[in-house]
């Protein structure tokens, strides 16, 4: 069965006197409620309230001259600092280091650092025994313990073994690992990946092999040194060869036979460095340059040699020695004056001369005639005498060579 609705009423009412409205305004809210801790007072008896109008129970009258303050009450804050201040009090006390709550517990002493055991080479050990071997471009050594088909295990003291591809393990082709690497010899490589998640490093014996190899050709290179290659291919270019483990490049207009130099292919022959470049991994060679290098070792100061003129310029002539030329400048071809240097050579003459200077670095070698004269101006009147007696002249030269030296030091 349905209810009715219920229907609420509002009458309308006068409105009160203002001095009304004051005294309710200013009465409390609420009485206070008083207790007496010592003694209970008995409840009184209930008494039977008047019933209450509509005005009573929804009027907002009581409310008129207060603040949203005076609704509110005090905040949180204040009622915390009115209450709970001697407890915040006593709790900070109960949390201080040597004390209870009471007072009465002593205060215990902090701990240091120092005063727990403290094994520093127990600490460096472990700090050692966990610290990563091998790192990229390191030399290391180790013992092979592993072989498999792709390639070989090194225990290098790490906490697990490197491994060495089988494309790494040497220069050139390899087709026995068992033989080239036996269970237990040692060997020496070069790191090239560092620790991976399983802490195991790459090695390789033939990076180290190839630093090992420019190295050395540097070390050649600086002291100018003339080496003997095979000729193991060639292209428009020039032809390729092998220097230590190295493909070396000697470009055709570094060849003495540069015309046909296909036909040097399986031939040994000497060169030396043009350039040598790790970096790029270019290794070029002059065998022309070799061959000066051979000449200029066997040359000396105050040596006399003998030569074919080549070349007539304004301010010498050049003389060719077998492989090297070398400058008999105008001033050094006679003591006397000449109007021109045909005057005493012309291209195609063979010459005899004294050596006054080298410098193999340049290719440059300084010739001299001038003091095989017996007076100055010689050369200009019988210069097959000077030729004829050149040896002897020149034992007699280098003296004053010597003094020269001696007088300039």
């Amino acid at each position: 069965m349905r209810k009715l609705p219920q229907v609420l009423m509002l009458k309308k009412e006068e409105p009160a006197a203002p001095d009304a409205v004051a005294q309710q305004a200013a009465a409390p809210l609420a009485p206070p409620i008083r207790s007496d801790a010592t003694t209970a007072q008995p409840a009184a008896p209930t008494q039977q309230r008047p019933a209450r109008s509509d005005d009573d129970l929804f009027g907002m009258g009581e409310l008129e001259g207060l603040s949203m303050a005076d609704l509110l009450g005090p905040d949180s804050s204040q009622r915390r600092r009115q209450s709970g201040g001697s407890g915040s009090a006593r709790a900070i006390g109960q949390g201080r280091p040597g004390s209870d709550a009471s007072g009465d517990r002593p205060a215990q002493p902090s701990r240091t650092v120092d005063d727990f055991d403290f094994d520093e080479e127990a600490f460096l050990a472990a700090l050692d025994e966990n610290e990563p071997v091998g790192t990229t471009g390191e030399v290391v050594r180790g013992v092979v313990i592993a072989l498999e088909s792709d390639g070989v295990y090194v225990d290098i003291g790490g906490k697990a073994p490197g491994f060495m591809p089988k494309k790494e393990c040497g220069l050139g082709v390899i087709t026995n690992l068992k033989e080239r690497f036996p269970k237990g010899v040692q060997v020496e490589v070069l790191v090239t990946r560092e620790q991976n998640a399983d802490g195991m490093v790459t090695v390789s014996a033939r990076a180290l092999a190839l630093r090992q190899s420019w190295e050395k050709v540097r070390q050649l290179e600086k002291d100018g040194q003339v080496v003997q290659v095979k000729v193991n291919g060639f292209n428009r270019g020039g032809v390729t060869c092998d220097l230590e483990g190295l493909r070396g490049f000697i470009p055709r207009s570094q060849l003495n036979e540069g015309e046909n130099h296909e036909a040097l292919v399986g031939k040994t022959i000497g060169a030396t460095f043009l350039e040598v470049n790790p970096e790029t991994r270019k290794l070029v060679l002059s065998e022309k340059k070799a061959a000066s290098a051979a000449r200029f070792a066997a040359l000396e100061i105050g040596q006399l040699v003998e030569g074919q003129v080549v070349a007539v310029k304004p301010y010498g002539l050049f003389v060719d020695l077998g492989g090297v030329s070398g400058l008999l400048h105008h001033s050094s071809i006679t003591g006397g004056h000449m109007r021109d240097l045909r005057e005493v050579f012309d291209q195609g003459d063979r010459v005899k001369a004294l050596i006054t200077d080298l410098d193999p670095g340049r290719g440059r070698i300084a010739l001299n005639t001038a003091l095989l004269e017996g007076q100055p101006g010689e050369l200009l009147i019988e210069k097959e005498k000077v030729m004829a007696e050149a040896t002897d002249r020149a034992n007699r030269a280098r003296s004053v060579l010597r003094q020269q030296e001696q007088n300039a030091g």
